[in-house]
């Protein structure tokens, strides 16, 4: 090969002087632990909020999953959401609550089921725009088909009273029936029904 078919090329100088020493070993090692501890948090915060929020939604879609496949009552209270749209206002010191919901194009129902005290039952009563003095005794409110869709029975021998307090549409109308046979104890079975 001849010289014009390498060309010589001139030399590099060395980059300017800017005034700093070089960097120690020790300053070189802090600098890339600050880099690596940065570039963990970047990526590691959002991977632990996905995998957060990824164990929070499966739950929630078991959960309704669970509750959409139920078939008949299941024990605890229904959701704060499904108790303001059904206009539920179940007094706090309610026990044994059990409820059920059912949905199709022509109503939406929540049945209820909860043992309260006499003055929860008041409260629960006035709440809702009605009063104990609605109660009629004897008086079953609660149709055979919303009887069978939640398994409760108003059988004679027990001390029933019934009202109903009706709404204007949207709102919900609700069914009540109470156990009164222990009047300090009483047990309220509702059935609010929406129609959309």
């Amino acid at each position: 090969m001849t010289a014009a078919e390498h060309p010589v090329l001139p030399r590099q100088s060395s980059p300017p002087d800017d005034g700093r020493p070089p960097q120690d070993r020790r300053r070189m090692i802090r600098r890339r632990l600050i880099t690596a501890t940065i570039i963990v948090l970047l990526i590691g915060i959002p991977a632990g909020y996905m995998l957060i929020s990824a164990g929070q939604s499966r739950r929630s879609g078991q959960n309704k999953e669970a509750e959409a496949s139920a078939q008949g009552l299941r024990e605890g209270w229904p959701s704060r959401m499904q108790r303001r749209i059904f206009e539920l206002p179940m007094p706090g010191n309610s026990l044994d609550v059990q409820y059920y919901e059912t949905n199709n194009w022509k109503a939406s129902r929540l049945y209820v089921e909860f043992r309260t005290t006499s003055a929860g039952l008041d409260r629960f009563l006035g709440r809702m725009g009605s009063g104990r003095s609605d109660l009629e005794p004897g008086k079953v409110t609660i149709g055979a088909r919303d009887q069978e869709v939640s398994g409760w029975k108003f059988d004679p021998g027990v001390e029933w009273a019934g009202t109903t307090h009706t709404n204007k549409d949207p709102r919900p109308t609700q069914d009540i029936m109470v156990n009164m046979t222990d009047p300090m104890n009483p047990v309220v079975y509702v059935v609010s029904a929406a129609t959309p």
